[in-house]
């Protein structure tokens, strides 16, 4: 028996003057409904001129820096741009919710652990302090006192923590967001894997939430060796964390309910955190 289509009533040849007239109808509800849209609370720097900048970087501002890792490895599931993927989302998130002044991302830092894994990047803990330093030295010239990174990496807490040193020796107030502490309530709510902390459940799972078409979970792996010193390595037996993957965790546990709950929870520590800055004395 063939198919029969589904019933739709018969349309008719729409003339010119009713396509005049529905197109000025849409033209007049187009501007009402860009209207509604709330316009974000922060600043992006990149998007103005000096002159323009001059006027928001004062004393009261709080200058937000994203940070997030261009290439870096993250299992046989997940882009070499991952981080960068994290720190970007986060960055229009606390954009829409948070009167900042918002700096441009940085997408190059300290990565040891990831070294022999093709295509991953890393600076020296030297580089990396000081690419930070010098970063807010040249903003704090103009005025801004306040300085805070949204941090997606665990490793970067290393040169990040030297950097506060130098910076609060020279009178200005530096903090960034620690991924492992951040939303900590939220991960032993949602996460069932044994250990892991990199392109593991919960990681993936925030992939999943922001950005599910970079993730493969055809590809996911359980890679979760007990954890060695001095990252994570492609040898077995050298005293490093052994993953052939590039995992460690348990990345097929991941599901998109997962990283809401940690994306969110996240979110609202880095806000906290910036409410905290902007109120400090």
């Amino acid at each position: 028996m063939p198919l029969r289509r589904p019933f739709a009533p018969a349309l008719r040849p729409c003339g010119a003057r009713a396509a005049l007239t529905i197109a000025a109808a849409l033209l007049a509800i187009a501007p009402a409904a860009r209207a509604q849209a709330p316009a974000p609370r922060g600043i992006v720097l990149a998007d103005l001129t000096w002159q323009e900048a001059e006027r928001v970087l004062t004393p009261e501002a709080v200058v937000v820096i994203p940070l997030g890792a261009a290439a870096k490895e993250h299992g046989p599931h997940l882009r070499l741009d991952n981080d960068l993927r994290l720190a970007e989302w986060f960055r229009g998130r606390v954009l829409a919710a948070s009167d900042v002044v918002m700096a441009p991302t940085v997408n190059y830092h300290y990565y040891p652990a990831f070294v022999e894994y093709p295509g991953s990047t890393h600076l020296r803990l030297e580089t990396a302090r000081d690419l930070i330093v010098d970063i807010v030295r040249s903003l704090a010239a103009y005025g801004p006192r306040r300085f805070y990174v949204l941090n997606t990496g665990v490793s970067t807490g290393v040169p990040l923590r030297a950097a506060q040193e130098v910076l609060r020796a020279e009178g200005l107030r530096f903090e960034f967001s620690d991924v492992l502490t951040i939303a900590a309530d939220a991960e032993k709510q949602v996460s069932q894997q044994a250990r892991g902390t990199h392109a593991d459940e919960l990681e993936t799972s925030m992939m999943l939430y922001m950005h599910p078409e970079r993730v493969d979970m055809t590809k996911a792996v359980k890679d979760d060796a007990p954890r060695g010193e001095g990252g994570l390595s492609r040898v077995r037996g050298n005293g490093k964390t052994y993953s052939p993957s590039g995992t460690w965790g348990d990345a097929t546990l991941a599901t998109v309910e997962k990283g809401r709950v940690v994306s969110e929870a996240m979110l609202a520590g880095m806000l906290r955190e910036i409410a905290a800055l902007r109120g400090a004395k």
